[in-house]
């Protein structure tokens, strides 16, 4: 598998609390953060939940 880099671009403040805790899942805390994941169905859906406070790029 690939892997992907998963940068928090914005903030999550007043922000559901389901999409928090995706961040948190993804391991993303502070904006700027990047984290690598393998691109599985279970990380790219977490992603997509989110796309509008992340970035990816392939790592």
């Amino acid at each position: 598998m690939a892997k992907i880099k998963v940068t928090k671009v914005k903030s999550s403040i007043k922000k559901p609390q389901n999409q928090k805790r995706t961040l948190e899942a993804l391991g993303l805390k502070r904006i700027g953060q990047v984290v690598e994941h393998e691109d599985t169905p279970n990380i790219l859906g977490m992603v997509n939940k989110v796309k509008h406070l992340v970035s990816v790029e392939e790592a």
